[in-house]
């Protein structure tokens, strides 16, 4: 044993060297700030611009979301390639932590267009980097101790669940009450003190992860009888399509949200839209690409590499419908979900609300002051600054449990009047229009009056004069404002406060989100449990069930929304419809994400592995892009049909798939030749 793994392992907590949370503290920080600004990122566009919105229509924040979400897979196959060539582990991990922090800083200059679409560029530029270096590093570490890799990674992947979790948590909860800006800068934060807490800290690592990897990669088969194929190199051919095929899909991936968002399309030509044409015969040269390689090796290997090709199949319409989470399901959260409690209901989530936001973090600090027990002499300045981030996360959380618990329900009046016309069948309509800081008030107009609800943390007393702006535009979701900003804001209401009610808060629509985290927490030890039985389903068969769960999750939300008429913006639909969804879409997560990755480097001979997962990632990709696709379409679907049916085809889809892939399990199981 070097040098190297003596100081590694020197240090231990809960059985792991004190290097393992080192890095379990920076996965964690920077996917706080990865899912606390996906949390935000769609609810910001389509949101009023009264309360610092841009308005968008949905179609297009679920096109910017899809190709955002796409382009997350493809990075991280170059910043792989350069890490293992160029920089090592460790630098590829800085350089895209520097990235990511400038990325979230640019977001949070959210009012300016320029800056937030800077930001989404500089956030898939480092996530290439960050992204497959982070796990490379901890397998470089454990490569002389293999026994000790899985339970590393179980402890690596909790740091995954708790940075999600907390994002979500306090970046969705900043931005939807205080402001956008303040959601999309905390992400920025945490991630800069991740970094910094690394960077401080590296001398806990030895020289591992400096210099570029040399893969060793060890062959085994039962019957210890390897059979080499022969060398496959890429023709001048093969290199021309995949120039071609890369050029083609990464324009339309980012063409489609400037197609809509600027109306310019790259592949126009006059009058004609050569969108669809293009990605068909990009996708239909590609699948000739695969072919072609696959059928150049021997039968066994060629049958393995067609089983990944399935696998990678059933993913692409697994995370088509499982990433709605963070677009249509969103929006549904926002628009469609009935978020405000009062009175025991309220104080009961307030409650709740705090166990689940209070524990987590309690034994997360524990697991630093282990930390800080072994470390804090040796890498002073890299504890200082992980205990100011929970110093940070106690201040946030405490404000954030004082400020549920001081906000109150106010019954107010505002001023209208009435407009009456004459419609196509001659007949007499009244309509009450609302009196805006811009309202041009008729002459001779009666002025009435209409009531509402607005909660704040504010304390105001009988006929007080507040401003108020209707945040959804229709009439039905008002919010109080500050007098500074409704000097400029041209919507903004004159009200009077009328009563002060019971105890009434209103669930933020990204706290939703934070479900996924929690359930994954909650049930991954059983999931665990149930693969390592004897009852443990073939891969086929974890495919199909995952594709189930998810069925059932859409189908409740189906179901809720069933009430909801033809073509409405809005509703107030129970909110357990949507935590049944998440809780059975975090199910099916838990069956598909146990085969993915292990089984392409079980299954793809080592001179293909890096081909096979550039095809996996792609898969990723197209799935995560297809649900911004699918997810553009509610506002065409609902007002054709309904609500419901949007989220109905969420649910056939995945049925049928996994029926699809319950009939291939005998074949898949030819293909994979005895592995596991």
């Amino acid at each position: 044993m070097n040098k190297v793994d003596n100081d590694f392992f020197k240090t231990q907590v809960l059985g792991h060297p004190a290097g393992l949370f080192v890095l379990f503290f920076t996965e964690m920080w920077e996917r706080f700030s990865f899912y606390g600004m996906r949390a935000l990122l769609v609810l910001f566009l389509v949101s009023s611009f009264g309360i610092g919105g841009w308005d968008w229509p949905r179609e297009n924040a679920l096109a910017l979301y899809g190709t955002y979400i796409a382009m997350l897979y493809l990075t991280p196959i170059i910043g792989g390639i350069l890490a293992d060539k160029y920089l090592g582990n460790r630098r590829a991990v800085i350089i895209g932590a520097i990235i990511m922090t400038l990325g979230h800083a640019s977001m949070a200059i959210e009012s300016n267009p320029f800056f937030l679409y800077l930001g989404l560029f500089l956030l898939i530029a480092g996530t290439g980097f960050f992204k497959p270096n982070m796990t490379s590093f901890i397998s470089v570490l454990y490569k002389d101790f293999p026994e000790k890799k899985d339970g590393a990674y179980t402890i690596f992947y909790m740091g995954v669940n708790a940075g999600a979790f907390l994002g979500i948590m306090l970046c969705g909860y900043l931005g939807e009450v205080l402001g956008w800006s303040w959601g999309f800068g905390l992400a920025g934060i945490f991630m800069l003190l991740g970094l910094l807490q690394f960077v401080l800290a590296q001398g806990i690592f030895g020289d591992v992860g400096k210099k570029p990897n040399k893969i060793e990669i060890t062959i085994e088969a039962d019957d210890h009888k390897i059979v080499e194929d022969k060398l496959n190199p890429f023709t001048f051919i093969d290199k021309i399509m995949i120039t071609i095929i890369a050029v083609a899909g990464l324009t339309w991936v980012i063409n489609d949200p400037i197609k809509k968002i600027a109306n310019y399309n790259v592949f126009s030509i006059g009058e004609s839209d050569l969108s669809n044409y293009v990605i068909i015969a990009t996708l239909m040269l590609f699948v000739f690409l695969l072919g072609s390689r696959i059928v150049r090796y021997s039968k066994i290997t060629r049958d393995k590499m067609i089983a990944v090709v399935i696998f990678a199949f059933f993913i692409i319409f697994f995370w088509a419908s499982f990433e709605q989470a963070g677009g249509s399901m969103s929006i549904f959260a926002k628009d469609y979900t009935n978020r405000i409690l009062s009175g025991n209901s309220a104080l009961i989530f307030n409650i709740v609300d705090v166990i689940i936001t209070v524990v987590p973090i309690a034994i997360i600090t524990y697991v630093l002051f282990l930390l800080f027990k072994q470390t804090f002499k040796k890498y002073l300045y890299s504890n200082l600054i992980l205990g100011f981030s929970f110093i940070l996360i106690w201040g946030l959380i405490t404000f954030k449990i004082y400020n549920n618990f001081s906000t109150y329900a106010y019954e107010i009046y505002y001023p209208t009047y009435q407009v009456t016309s004459i419609n196509e069948k001659g007949e007499e309509t009244t309509k009450i229009v609302v009196i805006t800081a811009a309202t041009d008030v008729p002459p001779n107009t009666v002025i009435g009056q209409e009531t509402t609800l607005i909660r704040s943390t504010n304390d105001f007393i009988l006929n007080d004069k507040i401003s108020i702006i209707d945040i959804d535009k229709k009439g039905e979701n008002y919010k109080y404002i500050t007098e500074d900003k409704a000097q400029h804001i041209s919507t903004s209401i004159s009200a009077t406060v009328v009563k002060k009610r019971d105890n009434e808060i209103q669930i933020p629509a990204t706290w939703f989100l934070i479900l996924n985290s929690l359930f994954i927490i909650a049930f991954a030890p059983l999931f665990s449990k149930w693969w390592e039985s004897q009852y443990n389903p073939q891969p086929a068969n974890k495919y199909a069930i995952g594709l189930f769960f998810l069925a059932i999750g859409f189908a409740f939300l189906a179901y809720g929304a069933s009430g909801i008429p033809q073509g409405a913006k809005s509703a107030s639909v129970s909110m357990v419809w949507l935590i049944c969804a998440y809780l059975f879409h975090t199910m099916g997560e838990l069956c598909v994400s146990p085969v993915g990755l292990s089984y392409v480097s079980k299954l793809v001979p080592p001179r293909m592995i890096a081909f096979m997962f550039g095809v996996w990632y792609l898969a990723l990709a197209i799935g995560n892009k297809t649900s911004g696709k699918m997810g553009g379409m509610i506002d065409e679907i609902t007002a054709k049909y309904d609500v419901s049916t949007f989220f109905l085809i969420f649910t056939i889809v995945p049925i049928i798939i996994g029926i699809i892939a319950l009939l291939l399990n005998p074949i898949l199981k030819k293909l994979m030749h005895g592995v596991k």
